[in-house]
């Protein structure tokens, strides 16, 4: 179906094909090329993270935190249920239980009321995951993982230049994961990057990365020779998606302004409309800077979100629910999921529905939004 407002479109920035062709006319189109390094190099710069590995997804940088961490069979990580599959499948993968943490009623983050609780000897890490960009409350859950000596990773696929108390996201876990899917503020189509806050680790992501080589310390002429070192795989994406990632990361501030405007549009106008349902809005706390990724709402019930996207849809706006609860997916109820468990989740996701949130949406398109979603009672 052709929608006359998207709710997701791909957007150029800038100078993507001419990085991109330079890629190609530079003869190295494959990992860690100039678009990788400067790419690298800006995102270090800009959040004050002592390295920064692009990677071929946020997925993937994941999967290099649980390795990086050394997870093994038996270890638990404790773990929103309200998350995208990668964030626990990268766990899983090295033998982890998943331990599903229910979420804030405002926020939508974990609940850092709940966390000491499911702590147990087994469990090793705890992954926040900053929901529509806004922080988790860092101070109260690194307070508590550093009591108990357990690990952080920020699963920061949403908040890319946002902030909690005036400090980046992606700056306070011992390692964090950032997102360049299509869907992503910045994109780069596929994508992502692994945030490295611990110095200790970097030799080892860089390894880890190159297939278990040393071949980083080959090209910066530390080793005369390089070889397999350690367990590894390849995680580097190429040199012509980095040039397109780089263009993106250069109007950043042009793409935050952009989608500030429709997010406040949003805010604004569907005000009066949503205090009229009860309907929730986007709640900030004063400390956090949120990047804009999305603008979402909370209908009162299953059925109000289904008859809110299946109106909306009829008139060519294309508006769409988000996570599944993970504790009552086939997979979470393996390993001792169950309804339930998570009841801020599971009452969330029946209810929660985002608005068309992209660069090419015009001030008519925001206009036909709000007006058809004004229309509409409860």
């Amino acid at each position: 179906m052709e929608y006359r407002v998207d709710f997701n479109s791909p957007t150029v920035t800038g100078n993507e094909f001419t990085y991109m062709a330079e890629a190609v006319q530079n003869h190295h189109i494959s990992g860690d090329g100039i678009f990788t390094r400067n790419s690298s190099e800006l995102l270090e710069n800009v959040l004050g993270v002592p390295k920064v590995l692009l990677t071929t997804s946020c997925t993937h940088a994941l999967e290099m935190s649980a390795h990086l961490l050394d997870i093994q069979p038996g270890d638990e990580v404790i773990i929103p249920s309200f998350t995208f599959v990668s964030t626990v499948n990268a766990f899983v993968l090295r033998g982890a239980k998943p331990v599903f943490i229910d979420i804030r009623p405002d926020t939508l983050n974990l609940d850092e009321n709940l966390l000491e609780q499911m702590i147990t000897p087994r469990t090793r890490a705890v992954v926040p995951v900053h929901y529509a960009g806004v922080g988790c409350e860092m101070d109260r859950i690194l307070s508590i993982c550093e009591k108990h000596n357990l690990s952080v990773v920020e699963d920061n696929a949403h908040g890319l230049f946002g902030k909690y108390r005036g400090k980046n996201l992606g700056t306070f876990g011992k390692l964090a994961t950032q997102s360049f899917h299509e869907t992503k503020n910045i994109t780069c189509g596929e994508g992502g990057a692994l945030l490295i806050n611990d110095p200790e680790l970097i030799e080892k992501a860089e390894i880890i990365r190159e297939k278990g080589t040393d071949r980083s310390k080959f090209f910066r002429g530390q080793v005369d020779k390089y070889g397999w070192v350690d367990v590894g795989s390849s995680y580097l994406p190429s040199d012509m998606l980095a040039g397109f990632l780089l263009a993106q990361l250069e109007n950043r501030e042009m793409v935050q302004e952009k989608r500030k405007s429709i997010w406040n549009f949003y805010n604004v106008n569907l005000r009066d409309w949503a205090d009229q349902f009860g309907i929730q809005q986007p709640f900030v706390p004063d400390y956090c800077d949120q990047p804009f990724h999305m603008y979402y709402l909370l209908l009162p019930s299953l059925q109000a979100r289904q008859e809110f996207i299946q109106s909306l849809r009829s008139k060519g706006i294309n508006t769409v629910f988000h996570y599944l609860p993970l504790n009552t997916s086939r997979m979470g109820m393996k390993f001792g999921g169950k309804t339930g468990d998570c009841p801020v989740t599971e009452n969330i996701s029946d209810r929660l529905v985002r608005l068309p949130m992209h660069l090419k949406i015009s001030e008519d398109d925001l206009e036909y939004v709000v007006e058809k979603v004004n229309k509409l009672s409860f």
